[in-house]
């Protein structure tokens, strides 16, 4: 079976997602013939062709964003249908995986499409944060030309890419909804939730109960959040606090990934640096301490195992280049075609499979790991399954540092505390005030597990955190299914 061939037969599991999943994200009816229809083998989007038309360039357009907009919310649902689905009805999670690949090149050939109409002055694109989400935003070339109401351009013969005459190309039905979707999509959980708590208000004033707890302190009825001492700035717990390591966590890998967006459905995976350390046991005397990181001023110290790897990105991708990734990272996606040879990481079997074997070791640390999880749920073969599983426990300082860092002031800018992993590192010493944040895998997974280590180190010297009288015994984190 070539790399590829796993597209296609990842559609025999469409009946089984059929039963457990017939709406998606949306509550939209899913039609899973049109699922089974996609030419996953050989991708979704429609191309223009040689020196096209405006019109052409729009039709692909509006084609492939409708392309779009009806398989990411099916992806999107797929996560919470694989793991409610007690039943076990569904086995694989690899249709989802295959969906999220064929989407990545959709992505690819849009932006491609969004390039070709800036350049042929059709329209000029604004990538604009609107609510929730990112959205590309078109509008006319010229202000001169453009007919504001009617949200067309009249494309004048300018020397634009060898096309004349006057056309006129609608922008409003070509226009990016994913910001859009993904507010209404939020809209609709918080009215969920607003429904649900004052159903259970009313549950409780209709029996009498719930009104005050022992000792008067505030309950349901209650909406008054004040509070003195060092408790004010103690953030409310969260569903992020199921990922605070326990009492007895040691042995952990520490993973960081830099990829060239923020969606695992859209964008790829093209750095990732792990290492592994031992939060109470020093570093294993039969490993190197030597390892050289890319900032000469690390010190290794109780780190061992460290791995760099990197990988590519597809033509189209490459192509396009990506000047946030370029100056956030270093990396310059142009340079990493696969054309020139650099494998990607979800046309790479064997890279999954020994990255996974990393994953189900020891737990694994990352911070904001609701992040990497994502991204490892729709790349990593046979990461959905083991983690269903229980056979995969997270481990996430994020919420270390929200819940028991004691330098994390809340302010207007941050409500919960500055909890990046640069302030994080800064403040339990592990990165000095000189220096920033890497954005590489490798570094960025060194300073993490240091500032973890000398925290945990804290923590149990002040009777605080795992050891408080709140704190978990075992190694804690996040896993499904049996524990560590």
């Amino acid at each position: 079976m070539t790399d590829s061939a796993w597209l296609e037969t990842a559609k025999d599991d469409i009946a089984q997602w059929a039963i457990v999943m017939t709406k998606d994200a949306d509550d939209n009816p899913i039609d899973w013939r049109w699922v089974r229809s996609l030419d996953l083998f050989g991708g979704l989007g429609h191309t223009a062709g040689d020196n096209p038309t405006p019109q052409a360039i729009h039709d692909a357009l509006k084609a492939d964003y409708a392309v779009r907009d009806r398989l990411e919310p099916i992806i999107a649902q797929c996560s919470t249908a694989f793991m409610t689905d007690f039943d076990r009805i569904i086995a694989s999670y690899r249709l989802p995986r295959a969906l999220a690949y064929v989407n990545r090149r959709l992505n690819d050939t849009i932006n491609t499409l969004l390039d070709a109409g800036e350049r042929r002055h059709l329209w000029k694109v604004s990538r604009e944060r609107l609510g929730r989400g990112m959205a590309a935003v078109l509008k006319p070339y010229s202000s001169a030309t453009a007919d504001p109401n009617q949200g067309t351009l009249d494309a004048e013969a300018e020397g634009a890419d060898g096309f004349a005459g006057t056309v006129d190309i609608a922008l409003d039905d070509i226009q990016d909804r994913s910001a859009a979707i993904l507010n209404a999509r939020a809209e609709r959980r918080r009215a969920k939730r607003e429904q649900s708590h004052a159903g259970r208000v009313d549950m409780a004033r209709a029996n009498l109960s719930g009104a005050t707890a022992p000792g008067g302190s505030v309950t349901l009825f209650s909406n008054d959040s004040s509070s003195s001492g060092a408790a004010a700035h103690k953030p409310k717990s969260d569903w992020r606090d199921a990922y605070l390591p326990g009492r007895d966590v040691d042995m952990v890998m520490g993973i960081d990934i830099e990829t060239t967006g923020t969606d695992p459905a859209r964008d790829y995976i093209i750095d990732v640096g792990f290492e592994f350390m031992n939060m109470v046991s020093p570093r294993p005397t039969d490993v190197p301490n030597s390892y050289a990181y890319e900032q000469g001023y690390y010190d290794a110290g109780d780190a061992y195992g460290q791995s760099r790897l990197d990988f590519g990105v597809p033509p189209a991708n490459a192509a396009l280049g990506n000047e946030l990734i370029r100056k956030l990272t270093g990396i310059d996606v142009r340079d990493r075609s696969s054309k020139a040879g650099h494998r990607l990481f979800d046309e790479w079997p064997e890279a999954q499979t020994g990255l996974l074997a990393r994953l189900t070791q020891q737990p694994y640390v990352a911070h904001n790991a609701t992040f990497e999880h994502s991204w490892f749920m729709l790349n990593v073969a046979g990461y959905a399954e083991a983690y269903r599983a229980g056979r995969i426990t997270i481990i996430d300082t994020l919420p270390m540092s929200r819940q028991w860092d004691p330098g994390s002031v809340p302010n207007d800018e941050h409500p919960y505390g500055d909890n990046t992993l640069d302030a994080y590192a800064k403040r339990q010493g592990a990165l000095d005030s000189a220096h920033n944040e890497r954005h590489l895998g490798l570094e960025d997974t060194h300073i993490m597990l240091v500032a973890m280590k000398h925290h945990l180190a804290t923590l149990k010297a002040q009777g605080q955190g795992p050891w408080g009288p709140g704190g978990r015994s075992g190694v804690g984190g996040k896993s499904c299914g049996r524990k560590w």
